[in-house]
């Protein structure tokens, strides 16, 4: 498989999503599972709901009225006998209808005088049937699915205390750079480290875990020896600085020391146009350019969809926005520019520049422009961030 080089910010993202296989599963609590992706089709384990139950708060009837009131069926604690015609039960939300229910006389609508109860019913009012919502053995959720707090509580519903989920990728991180420097306010030419605190971030948010972070000076063989030692421990190594071809840019020159596979290098796309992806076994390694605002679209353009298919997700179209401002890309590249939906309409932020935070930090995404001019009006696709 020959590189892709300086190819097209979309073909750029598909070499990404089809160049690596689904992780492993492994079998988690379900209650550990928010923000997990499932690795098997989820079925229920029982009927839902497994009885009939009452929907509302009332008087479970059997036959006509008037009917003769002879106990309370609460939920949790069936009633094991049936009842006769002309007989009634108190019933809670969620109780199981006894055998003989006609249906469900709810409290505000009932006429009741001592143990005596008047009121209207219908056949099955107000009954929930068993097998309502599904079957034992259908499918509720399914593979490759990214589970939300109501999806855990669907499948708990269904019976199952354990899942089958993908494992989390493991990512190592190598910032590269003679120029970082660690806390404090930034002297004697020195930058602030900028992506250090906030990777692990967007790391999470993308589905994976951190293992390590290594940071690097500029010199051949200290790259050389941080992508082998990071390439043991990770599914994804991520890499900062020292993407494109300057004096002090030796990632290409390690890849292939370690006889890594470069698989793209470059993107016609601004910012982040010296992104890289390659691939060393089964290891993936993103290569993001130095500049803070730069990375994080070469982070969302390539990692985003290796994450995904590591996880066995499916990768989702771009939706569409309409943009309120006019947009420009240069000829032949694709531009993402930073912004925010307000009221349905892409609204560009401020501090535009790759090198620039701000934009980035009070924005959820990317307009994708491919024209050199889209005016006001016009949709574009919206890349959002995690």
């Amino acid at each position: 498989m020959s590189a892709l080089i300086e190819g097209s910010w979309d073909t750029a993202r598909s070499v990404a999503v089809n160049s690596f296989q689904r992780l492993p599963h492994e079998i988690i609590d379900l209650n550990l599972c928010v923000d997990r992706t499932l690795a098997t089709d989820a079925q229920s384990m029982c009927d839902l709901p497994t009885y009939a139950t009452s929907a509302m708060d009332g008087y479970a009837v059997c036959g006509d009225g008037p009917w003769l009131i002879i106990g309370e069926v609460k939920a949790g604690l069936p009633m094991k006998e049936a009842l006769n015609d002309g007989q009634a039960v108190g019933i809670a939300t969620g109780a199981v209808i006894p055998d003989g229910t006609r249906g469900i006389i709810r409290w505000e609508n009932a006429l009741v005088t001592e143990k005596s109860l008047q009121g209207d019913v219908i056949e099955g009012q107000d009954v929930r049937p068993p097998a309502h919502e599904c079957q034992a053995g259908d499918t509720l959720i399914n593979s490759g699915t990214k589970l939300n707090p109501a999806m855990i509580g669907l499948l708990a519903a269904g019976g199952l205390d354990q899942i089958e989920v993908v494992r989390k990728p493991k990512v190592a991180i190598v910032l590269l750079g003679d120029e970082i420097q660690l806390s404090g306010v930034p002297s004697d030419g020195l930058v602030r480290d900028a992506l250090g605190p906030q990777l692990p971030g967007w790391l999470a948010k993308l589905g994976c875990e951190v293992v390590s972070t290594q940071y690097i000076s500029d010199e051949r063989q200290l790259v050389v020896d941080a992508l082998s030692s990071a390439c043991k421990l990770a599914d994804i190594v991520i890499t900062t600085g020292g993407t494109a071809h300057g004096p002090r840019d030796f990632l290409h020159d390690a890849l292939q020391i370690i006889d890594a596979e470069i698989l793209v290098d470059t993107v016609a796309v601004r910012p982040g146009h010296p992104m890289l992806l390659a691939r060393k076994e089964n290891v993936a390694i993103v290569g993001l350019p130095g500049n803070p605002q730069s990375a994080i679209v070469a982070l969302v353009s390539l990692g985003g969809p290796v994450i995904t298919s590591l996880l066995g997700q499916m990768q989702e179209d771009l939706s569409s926005v309409i943009t309120n401002n006019d947009l420009t890309a240069p000829d032949n590249f694709t531009r993402l520019i930073i912004g925010n939906v307000v009221d349905g309409r892409f609204v560009m932020a401020h501090y535009l520049g790759s090198a620039m935070l701000r934009g980035l930090a009070h924005s959820t995404g990317f307009a994708v422009v491919t024209k050199s001019l889209t005016k006001t009006g016009e949709s574009v696709r919206w890349l959002s961030l995690p």
